[in-house]
């Protein structure tokens, strides 16, 4: 979202640089924070209100102690992820490094570019090394069926995916993400309040947009070229207008139907429950979201309150150049 925030600051000041460590400060803060507050709401809320679980047969899960093959397999999957840091660290570290940019830069990098295909492989090497060492996979036979196996689950993913694609393009194509961003944004500059509310009130305008839109960086693309110039104007940072919206983006992420994973979680949880439909996702994950709101909230009202940068040369307010 960097470099949208950039742009968007660059309306009203064509100098400004917005670091990529922009947030980080509230990023960690919020890390311990939000860990401890989900395990909380999945202890004492979530969890009881689901009863006892009575497994399927085909799902019956025991547990036990690793025994001496198992405990091979993890060895060798070990070491393989050893063998990949190392070369991921080799090329890297040198100036010369064959995983730096063009540039000689990290972020440029093809270890940046190609994260998902390098995950991926680093992902299948190392259940490969495990399941060699475990004695499970004997072949590339075994390799493959063990694949298979796993692809099952998308099955039904696929089916839901395809009725979701649908409805966002019918969504995206009638431009109602974009209208309620405008509408939402002429909300706020007719509200003459202080920064605080102003800030609770963007979160919430972040939050139900989400519902609605499910990129966060396409819906930031639409409301960054608005929010953060009136934001400047008003004397706030782009930093700060920056991790409000991803406050506002995050709390709701969990019940948005819009969201990319949606229907990947509906499909996970169909394994367990086959009545379960986007009402039972909701439900179950509405506690989050409303504890989540409450916390990052309140964290935000207490950065605010006594100052804090929002992360390394990322203060909370801006003066316009003279």
């Amino acid at each position: 979202m960097i470099g949208l925030s950039e742009e968007a600051a660059r309306i009203v000041d064509p100098t400004i640089t917005v670091n990529p460590t922009a947030n980080y400060y509230f990023m960690v803060a919020s890390t311990f924070l939000i860990a401890f507050a989900g395990t909380f709401v999945t202890d004492k809320i979530v969890e009881p209100r689901l009863g006892k679980y009575e497994a399927a047969e085909e799902h019956k899960e025991e547990l036990h102690q690793l025994n001496d093959l198992e405990r091979r397999g993890l060895r060798w999957a070990l070491y393989m992820s050893i063998f990949l840091m190392v070369i991921t660290l080799w090329g890297l570290i040198p100036a010369d490094g064959f995983l730096r940019g063009t540039d000689g830069g990290f972020l440029s990098s093809p270890l940046i570019e190609a994260v998902v295909a390098i995950l991926f492989i680093g992902a299948a090497l190392c259940g490969i090394a495990y399941g060699f060492g475990a004695k499970t996979f004997k072949n590339d036979t075994d390799i493959m069926n063990g694949m298979t196996k796993s692809m099952g689950t998308l099955a039904s993913y696929c089916v839901l995916v395809f009725f979701a694609a649908q409805f966002v393009a019918y969504f995206k194509w009638s431009n109602l993400g974009v209208i309620m961003a405008i509408k939402g944004a002429n909300i706020l500059m007719a509200s003459d309040i202080g920064v605080i509310p102003l800030m609770i009130l963007f979160i919430i305008l972040s939050a139900l947009i989400n519902m609605l839109m499910g990129s966060a960086s396409a819906k930031w693309a639409i409301m960054a070229p608005i929010f953060i110039p009136m934001f400047m104007l008003m004397g706030y940072s782009p930093e700060l207008s920056q991790v409000v919206y991803r406050i506002g983006d995050s709390v709701t992420n969990v019940i948005s139907p819009m969201m990319s994973f949606f229907a990947l979680i509906i499909a996970f949880i169909q394994k367990y429950d086959k009545n379960a439909g986007i009402g039972t996702i909701i439900a179950t994950m509405l506690p989050y979201s409303v504890v989540f709101f409450v916390i990052w909230t309140i964290l935000l009202i207490f950065w605010l309150v006594l100052g804090l940068p929002l992360g390394p040369g990322a203060g909370l307010e801006y003066t316009m150049p003279q």
